[in-house]
């Protein structure tokens, strides 16, 4: 028996030992926005938060998130009305088809928790984190999208982030 935290509910389930997190919900938990793209985290379609940290579902065993805190898609929207990222995604037309939607908005909302918090990466410069288009392509390169939408991911990125949108800065 699991015991963990999904959205902010307690969850306890029996599940066999080589359950990966991502079948886990998809398939005893109907939570069912987290997608199964390659199922060898590749492609980031099954991206969720585990602890606040963004993670590959396909590649943790539920069995090992005993104790800890997972975010969903599901989990990411404020009361009734869809969460800040996602109302961001939506203003800036950042989906297509809207299969990689899910791990692309989960993802999205560590980057910003990642630039708050100063983490670097491979193409921060200098001791000051700024939110830029390419910290932003940067940090969401674990993510594909096979309809090529990463202009406007990144253009909602930096404005749910609070930064002004260069709509000619990408393209």
């Amino acid at each position: 028996m699991t015991s963990l935290t999904i959205n902010g509910r307690a969850v306890e389930l029996d599940a066999d030992s080589r359950t990966t997190l991502l079948d886990a919900l998809r398939e005893h938990l109907k939570l069912t926005g987290s997608k199964k793209g390659c199922d060898h985290g590749q492609c980031g379609a099954c991206t969720v938060l585990l602890d606040g940290e963004r993670v590959n579902a396909c590649l943790v065993l539920f069995a090992g998130c005993e104790g800890q805190d997972v975010t969903t898609i599901e989990g990411l929207k404020e009361g009734d009305d869809i969460g800040a990222m996602q109302r961001a995604f939506v203003s800036h037309d950042a989906f297509q088809c809207g299969y990689c939607t899910p791990g692309q908005i989960c993802s999205a909302v560590a980057t910003l928790k990642e630039v708050e918090r100063g983490d670097a990466s491979a193409v921060t410069g200098g001791d000051q984190i700024e939110l830029t288009r390419l910290e932003v392509q940067e940090r969401m390169s674990g993510n594909l999208c096979r309809c090529g939408a990463y202009n406007n991911i990144v253009d909602a990125v930096m404005d749910a982030g609070g930064e002004p949108v260069d709509a000619e800065a990408g393209r």
